[in-house]
């Protein structure tokens, strides 16, 4: 089992930065994927952007440019940076691990990120 843990959301100025932290505890080992997804109020959930554990990344069209995801030195740790923050980057961010075997994608409980003035 692998359980994750989310922080750096909060409230942001249009325009501005925030950086989101993701560390996994229990069975990293298993992990060959990491990523976030967000959901906004009254929509579905959606891909922001992973990175594989070779280091492959991977992002939705309107996150580039503006959000890199990325890994801490010891791979159990993943980044969001977000710059120039919009209204339509509120949302309740997700992180997520895809791991080999028959484990199913675990879910951190989110961080929520407002963008507003």
């Amino acid at each position: 089992q692998v359980q994750l843990v989310e922080s750096g959301g909060g409230l942001v100025q249009p325009g501005g930065s925030l950086r989101l932290s993701c560390v996994a505890s229990g069975n990293i080992f298993s992990i060959y994927r990491m990523g976030w997804y967000r959901q906004a109020p009254g929509k579905e959930r959606e891909l922001v952007a992973t990175i594989t554990d070779s280091g492959n990344t991977n992002y939705a069209d309107s996150m580039k440019g503006r959000f890199t995801i990325s890994r801490g030195n010891t791979k159990n740790t993943v980044y969001l940076q977000m710059n120039s923050l919009g209204p339509e980057d509120t949302a309740v961010y997700y992180c997520n691990a895809l791991q080999r075997g028959p484990s199913p994608a675990a879910w951190g409980q989110g961080t929520l990120v407002i963008v507003s003035s």
